[in-house]
């Protein structure tokens, strides 16, 4: 039903200040091919205050909030809960009345969050069988443990902390779910005081950021299993789940590996009464000169992949990677989970490679493919450049120029840029996290066969 929906005709998109001298804003950009304003920035609602380093947002409904144990049957798609993963603060943003003109109707302070769920560093947002839930990289000093917390999913009160029992859980990240298998998964970053100022070479090189997967009883809010990747792993970041639910596997990407600087993705899935994980792709590091390339790698001659964010289409068919480092979008046929096959590539900005765009008037862009979200019939994709304010001038210290571009997605596979779809993103604020109109591949986990 959600592949067969209405093409969407606006994307929402936070934008942040890295200086964090004015306030970030929740962006909207016509992405209807029809109208006069295709590929425009139509609208924006400006957050009350600065420094909120808007990060990953999501609706208040989905697909999980309708899980026949905890139903909510009169949801409406229409609220956006926009974190500010600097700030701790969450922001409650309204698109019904006029969907170009999104407003604010609620703030809820970094105090109250810490005072009611322990938590601070806000980064993630998922609505769910048991109310919204939003995970944080701190707890109420910003130390360890980040974890997840519960909103009321009408009032946005904060109710308080999910975890029952967390077990050996330290670091967050990201967080998914398998409904039909009652189980919660959870993956790692690091503390804030390891991101907040850039990465710390220190730190990844001593193998202390995230490299863990966590398996948790979702019902029981109890943690059930560990899976360590092993030391050479480093920042094991998003996780997507199939949307198939009577599927138990998913895919997680990590970002690189100290070895040789290559990124990979990995499978999990249930193996006996047990989950196991399995690498399924691994992404080279590229030779490079390195006077082309920032402080961070030229003692390696190489450019790290880089892979930061992926997505996967509604029907679990292809899986996109973003290569934030080489600035390659890849796309994979995942029909089989355990052996995907490389069915479509292009490349746009890079730390060395620099790749244009036919609807860009610089002929050098920088950034590359971050932040990737997918249309509910699979057909169209966007993304952005910016990873994180502090982090992007390590790999790209000139500063980072906002884009936002759009690839059309063939029958069978295969991708290629719409000319006609380039946001130049204004100065001042750098685009990060996608959410499209109606829904979208990463809002969307399904509850029941």
């Amino acid at each position: 039903m959600a592949a067969k929906a209405k093409p969407e005709s606006l994307a929402y998109v936070a934008a942040f200040d890295p200086d964090r001298s004015k306030p970030d804003a929740i962006a909207v950009v016509d992405v209807d091919p029809a109208s006069a304003t295709y590929s425009q920035i139509v609208g924006q609602v400006d957050m009350p205050n600065t420094g909120d380093e808007l990060h990953h947002f999501g609706w208040n409904a989905c697909s999980s909030c309708l899980c026949p144990n905890a139903p909510h049957p009169h949801m409406e798609r229409r609220y956006l809960v926009v974190p500010g993963l600097r700030s701790s603060r969450l922001h409650i943003v309204d698109t019904k009345p006029d969907p170009r003109k999104p407003s604010i109707v609620r703030v809820i302070e970094p105090e109250e969050v810490a005072e009611k769920a322990g938590y601070t560093r806000l980064h993630t947002t998922h609505c769910g069988p048991e109310g919204i839930y939003v995970n944080a990289l701190g707890n109420a000093e910003g130390k360890a443990p980040g974890g997840i917390f519960l909103l009321d999913p009408e009032s946005f009160d904060v109710l308080g902390q999910w975890e029952m029992d967390r077990g050996p859980q330290q670091l967050a990240y990201d967080f998914w779910w398998h409904l039909g298998h009652d189980t919660m998964i959870t993956s790692e970053w690091g503390t804030p005081d390891t991101f907040e100022n850039g990465l710390v070479p220190e730190v990844l090189l001593g193998s202390k950021y995230g490299r863990r997967l966590h398996f948790w009883d979702l019902h029981k809010r109890k943690h059930i299993q560990e899976i360590d990747f092993g030391e050479e792993h480093q920042l094991v970041f998003e996780l997507r789940p199939a949307h198939d639910p009577t599927k138990a596997y998913g895919f997680v990407g990590c970002v690189i590996s100290l070895k040789d600087l290559s990124a990979s993705i990995w499978t999990w899935y249930r193996d006996g009464d047990k989950w196991a994980v399995k690498k399924v792709i691994e992404i080279p590091a590229e030779p490079a000169d390195p006077s082309l390339l920032p402080p961070v790698l030229q003692g390696f001659k190489a450019v790290a992949p880089l892979v930061t964010d992926i997505d996967l289409s509604m029907d679990d068919r292809f899986l996109y990677v973003s290569c934030w480092g080489t600035g390659d979008m890849i796309q994979y046929d995942v029909s089989d989970p355990f052996a995907p096959k490389e069915t479509g590539r292009v490349r746009i900005g890079g730390i060395v490679s620099r790749a244009g765009h036919p609807g860009a008037k610089a002929a050098a862009l920088n950034g590359g493919p971050q932040m990737v979200e997918i249309s509910r019939d699979g057909r169209r994709v966007y993304f952005t450049n910016s990873l994180y304010g502090a982090i992007d001038p390590q790999f790209y210290p000139e500063g980072i120029d906002g884009w936002m571009v759009k690839l059309d997605v063939g029958e069978n596979g295969g991708i290629a840029f719409d000319d006609k779809f380039f946001v130049d993103w204004p100065k001042g604020h750098r685009p990060h996290q996608v959410r499209l109109e109606g829904g979208d591949c990463s809002s969307d986990s399904y509850c029941y066969p």
